[in-house]
Formats: C-alpha cells, structure tokens, sequence
C-alpha cells in the first residue's frame, strides 16, 4: 500500500469514527454537567429541543434521528392536516435571535393506533421532518430507552420547554428555554396522589410515567406539552424518559406532571423509525476515543508491516 493510500485510509478512519461520534445520542457537546419552578436553560444545553409552530408555539419535541422527532399525539389533533406545522431546530429563544436554528415543514405524524385523548393513554407521536436536520453542537439527538430500561422513583430528571411559568401565564421576555428539575414518582405513589381528591379522579396507566413533587411548585405547563422529561444514566448518557403528557393544572399539590412512558412504546417506535437504535444493555456502548486509538494503532501496524 503507497504512501498516499495509507494517509487516505487513516483519514477515512478517523472521518467515520467522528461522524459516528457527532451523531451520538444523549450527549450534549457543550454542556457537560448540568416550566414552572424552573430557570433559563444554558444555550445549547438540550440540543434535541425543537419548538413546534402553527402561527406561534404550540408544543415542544426531540429530536430523534435525522427526519424523526418525538412528541405527543394530542398536539397533533389532525395528523392528516400538516401543511400549518413549521419545526424548530437548534432553537434558544422563542422570541429572539437564534443564529443555529433551522426550520423544517411536516411530512408524516404517525400515532398509536387507538389513541382517544391523553388521560387514556399513548399520547405519543413520531413526526417525519421534510428535511434532515444537520447534526451539530446545538443540533443533537437524545437516546430512547428500550423496555427494560428502569427509571425508579425518587432518580432525578429534567424537563424543558417554553410553556407558561404559571397557570395561563406565558413565558416573558425574549423566551429563553426553561428547563426544571424533578424527581420520578412511582406509578403506585402517583396514583395515590391522585385518588386524594374522589372528584379529580385519574387512573395512571401502564404507558405513563409521572415526575414532580408532592407539594407541588415545580412543574411543565401548558405550552409544553410533547417536549421530553430527560435522565441522565450511570454512563453519563442522556435517555428521555417521558413525552409532556397532561396534570390538572401546573405545579399544584398532589398533582404531578403525567407523561408517557417512552419505553412502554418501543415496538412502536422501532417498527416506524427506520435503523433506530434504542438504549439497552446490548447497546450502550458508544464509539469514542478508544476506537479512534484503535483505529490509528492498526493502520500504523499496516505501516510498519510495509
């Protein structure tokens, strides 16, 4: 092998390795630690965020995939009828200047058959952008968790969004991201809280997960519905847990937010979003420096063998 053939192969190599990396999901690039109640989020620190639009805010979402996102089915009231829907990615502020965005027009909203309204449940929707969005340090993807992935009571999240700071109040001022932490409640707890009050009666179901706190004053609200409810796992790596699914009224005692459960939809998700992986055992491992050594090690024995 020449000279200029080595020199070649190294830099496909290491081109391969760092597009895979630049794609890889629940890994902020500029943040490397880290809505009612909340505060304004660090610009670029959830790269999957995107703002959803018909003539002004609507809902949030993440990004999955090139073409995918992820959202709730009920901010999709006709899945039939796209055409008004304009996507945000790389978005920071609702009403100022966003210099990484970039705008995407609706193609496909595929929702769980059998879908009715939130409170029954698979209030999820898997939205196709016409256009890829372009993976950069703004512009990332969050992982998705496979069924088994767990998600205990009491395991500290973050949910993020442009949605009101109170009841019927919007977000002020140029309307930075907000972002709000806030634990995972228990099914089992979630439901007691609320059966505490016979008239409001809610039945948590298998597909929803619930996060906030019993006394309330942290929570999403309404303009946030579809953005995600995100963890951080022992590896570091951002997995989204939930969809903004519905509560009665915002941050109010006994009262958590309810979302849907992002593992309980797997299937769905694999059999609609082309080479999805998601996060599992069999897959939590990323490619990284190790494999750029590795790479450059066996091209240097390939030199020496010359």
């Amino acid at each position: 092998m020449s000279t200029e053939s080595n020199l070649a192969a190294v830099f496909w190599c290491l081109t391969g390795i760092l597009a895979c990396n630049a794609q890889e999901c629940g890994r902020p690039p500029l943040v490397e630690n880290r809505i009612v109640g909340g505060a304004d989020a660090s610009d670029g620190a959830w790269p999957w965020q995107v703002d959803i639009q018909i003539n002004g805010h609507v809902c949030g979402g993440s990004i999955i995939s090139e073409y995918w996102v992820l959202s709730a089915a009920h901010c999709f009231p006709n899945p039939f009828d796209l055409g008004s829907y304009i996507i945000y990615a790389g978005r920071y502020q609702l009403n100022g200047f966003n210099p990484y965005q970039s705008t995407h027009s609706v193609s496909e909203v595929v929702i769980p058959s059998g879908y009715v309204e939130p409170h029954q449940g698979r209030d999820i929707a898997l939205v196709r952008l016409s256009t890829p969005v372009t993976w950069s340090d703004r512009v990332r993807p969050i992982c998705l968790p496979d069924s088994g992935t767990l998600f205990p009571g009491g395991m500290q999240c973050y949910v993020t969004g442009w949605g009101n700071i109170r009841d019927e109040v919007s977000l002020p001022g140029v309307g930075t991201l907000q972002e709000v932490q806030v634990p995972i409640i228990s099914q089992s707890s979630c439901q007691e809280m609320y059966r505490l009050q016979p008239s409001e009666t809610v039945d948590i179901l298998f597909d929803m997960i619930c996060a906030g706190y019993q006394e309330g004053g942290k929570d999403s609200c309404q303009g946030d519905s579809g953005g995600p409810l995100v963890c951080q796992m022992v590896n570091g790596t951002w997995v989204q847990a939930g969809v903004v699914s519905f509560g009665l009224g915002c941050a109010q005692a006994n009262r958590p937010g309810v979302y849907a459960k992002v593992s309980a939809f797997s299937d769905f998700i694999r059999s609609t979003v082309p080479g999805i992986r998601l996060y599992g055992r069999a897959n939590q491992k990323q490619p990284g420096w190790a494999a750029v050594l590795g790479c450059v090690f066996t091209l240097l024995i390939m030199l020496l063998q010359r």
